[in-house]
């Protein structure tokens, strides 16, 4: 993909693709509840896909028409063993939180994923599920994928988790579901919580107090419709590109606000970004509101601590956005990039250098000296889909040609994606 630089401002309406985090969580409850569940805007990317396969392959009948999904749940211990390895292709979030499921079942299975998820640690998910008395096992003794799981009975325990993840702290209370007594996970901050919230709509029995969420065993879940609202982190890309380019004003229709990932809204507004929120609902069991978005004149920050885990995901096109501000923008705290689908900390620092950006990596983060003028160059995304869109909302701002290698790589998130830029583009 060949981006050039942006000379006319971005302008129109945009509906963002449904939430990846929700679109996963929906079909594996929808699978655990008894009665369908009808699921809306189901986001139809490679992630998802992978895990509308894997519980297809234990006995789940998913439907899909052109407006919704269908998911045709067996109950909580209606899953049948998998006729084949269950492979979670690119997904993370497939493998971690199936892991929690399968750890669960009176079956015996394999996960495995492709190159990328074969690298992921995994003993963050493998030590809690053990502590509970799951056999959960690294094939090739390296914590990570392939993983063989036997189910069997599992025991409730408090697990204290060093980091804040949702994707540990999902898996944990799934396998709580299975398990003989309370299980509960407490985290250093408060990690997104799709799971908590789609598990009480789905009737099963959730409480937090402060950063602590507790699920009891054995819920009669019922099949629930649910309406997936816009993927707040497809969302940032288009933020960010319309707080840079002058004279830039656009809508983005029903966006999940869930204040677990909405730390991009408070850092852009920190910096100075022109940002309403309007048309403020409550769809299903998420927060969802309309983003008017306006081209602004935008200044460095401090970002760190209890925020990170609410805008992980979107801390390359922040990098970005604070390569375009003028003074100094400091992010801390976010480790966990260094273990996504790519090295997402060193990444972004090295090749925002080779556009001309004042950039320094640190253990932690990056060190952003912002207002230097950026200019295109050749990006290699590592097949990585959140390198791949930062590096095309910093070509619109950057003289010359910027060009994505291995582009194809959004359809993991946003197949759409560039069609959706092109048209903010040409209105």
């Amino acid at each position: 993909m060949k981006i050039s630089k942006l000379t006319k401002p971005l302008c129109g309406e945009l509906n963002i693709p449904g939430d990846k985090s929700i679109s996963h969580r929906a079909v594996m409850l929808g699978s655990l509840a008894e009665g369908d569940t009808e699921v809306s805007d189901f986001l139809e990317g490679a992630d998802c896909l992978s895990t509308i396969d894997c519980f297809r392959k234990m006995g789940i009948e998913i439907e899909k028409t052109c407006e919704k999904i269908i998911v045709h749940g067996k109950g909580l211990r209606g899953l049948k063993k998998p006729y084949e390895t269950l492979n979670c292709g690119n997904s993370g979030t497939t493998t971690r939180l199936i892991s929690g499921i399968l750890s669960g079942q009176a079956f015996q299975s394999t996960l495995t994923g492709d190159l990328s998820v074969q690298k992921r640690p995994m003993n963050r998910i493998i030590r809690p599920l053990t502590l509970m008395d799951a056999n959960i096992k690294s094939i090739h003794s390296n914590d990570c994928v392939p993983l063989a799981i036997i189910g069997g009975q599992l025991h409730g325990i408090h697990y204290h988790s060093p980091i804040a993840s949702a994707q540990v702290k999902s898996s944990i209370l799934l396998a709580g579901l299975y398990a003989d007594s309370p299980t509960s996970v407490t985290e250093p901050y408060i990690s997104r919580n799709h799971t908590e919230r789609m598990l009480s709509y789905f009737g099963g029995d959730v409480s937090t107090s402060g950063t602590t969420v507790t699920v009891l065993p054995d819920p009669c879940l019922k099949g629930q419709k649910i309406a997936v609202p816009g993927d707040i982190s497809s969302a940032a890309y288009f933020i960010v590109a319309a707080l840079m380019i002058p004279e830039s004003e656009i809508l983005l229709k029903n966006v999940g606000i869930n204040p677990t990932r909405s730390g991009i809204l408070d850092v852009c507004k920190a910096m100075g970004g022109n940002i309403e929120i309007i048309n403020q609902r409550t769809n299903g069991c998420e927060p969802t509101a309309d983003l008017l978005v306006k081209a602004s004149d935008l200044h460095g920050i401090v970002i760190e601590g209890k925020i990170i885990p609410t805008l992980i995901d979107e801390i390359p096109v922040i990098a970005v956005l604070a390569s375009y501000a003028l003074g100094t923008t400091v992010i801390k705290d976010a480790r966990e990039l260094k273990v996504k689908e790519s090295n997402r900390l060193d990444i972004m620092v090295n090749e925002l250098k080779a556009m001309g950006a004042d950039i320094t990596g640190t253990d932690d983060g990056m060190i952003i000296h912002g207002g230097k003028p950026l200019n295109g160059a050749v990006i290699d995304s590592r097949l990585d889909h959140r390198i791949a869109m930062a590096f095309s909302i910093a070509g619109l701002v950057s003289s010359g040609e910027t060009t994505i290698k291995r582009s194809e790589c959004v359809d993991i998130s946003y197949p759409g994606f560039y069609k959706d830029l092109e048209v903010l583009s040409q209105n």
